[in-house]
């Protein structure tokens, strides 16, 4: 059984991605499916290298019973094009960084897109209050619960790499 692996991807890898990896891996073990995922986050910049998740973040998450304080920030590098079956990015400016530093990839998606089904971008919530992060994290958990749904099934294939997920 091959193992589907997903790279959250934001701009600074401390605010949307890591609510949406701790949110997916969550819901991942919550479904007893961890042996079928490779969950990771990344960021377009490199600002927040080697940093904790923000705080609020942080917070948001473990409001929800969610415990994202041992993530790291890293950059997004171009190896994580191969290694990953889907990435996906939180908004359309990400979206774009990803396909500038990787024209051929065919595995980048919005998250409003696969998720949501939506086309929307996930809103920034740094320079928001504790608001904004909610507003997040209620976006990305509606949107993770559709994903495992769909990538719980025998049909599941994005980048052609998964044959099977069962």
């Amino acid at each position: 059984m091959k193992r589907i692996s997903i790279l959250f991807v934001c701009m600074g890898n401390i605010c949307r991605s890591p609510l949406a990896e701790g949110i997916f891996t969550h819901l991942v073990e919550e479904a007893g499916l961890g042996a079928r995922f490779s969950i990771d986050s990344a960021g377009t910049g490199g600002w927040h290298i080697g940093d904790g998740s923000d705080p609020r973040s942080v917070a948001t998450a473990a409001n929800h019973g969610i415990d994202i304080s041992g993530q790291r920030a890293r950059r997004i590098k171009s190896e994580d094009f191969g290694e990953f079956d889907l990435v996906v990015a939180m908004d359309t400016t990400n979206v774009s960084e990803l396909r500038r530093v990787a024209p051929r990839a065919s595995n980048i998606s919005l998250f409003g897109d696969i998720a949501l089904g939506t086309g929307e971008n996930i809103p920034d919530p740094y320079f928001g209050g504790e608001d904004a992060f909610e507003l997040v994290y209620a976006r990305l958990l509606t949107g993770c619960r559709k994903l495992l749904a769909e990538l719980g099934t025998d049909s599941a294939s994005r980048s052609g790499k998964i044959s099977s997920v069962r």
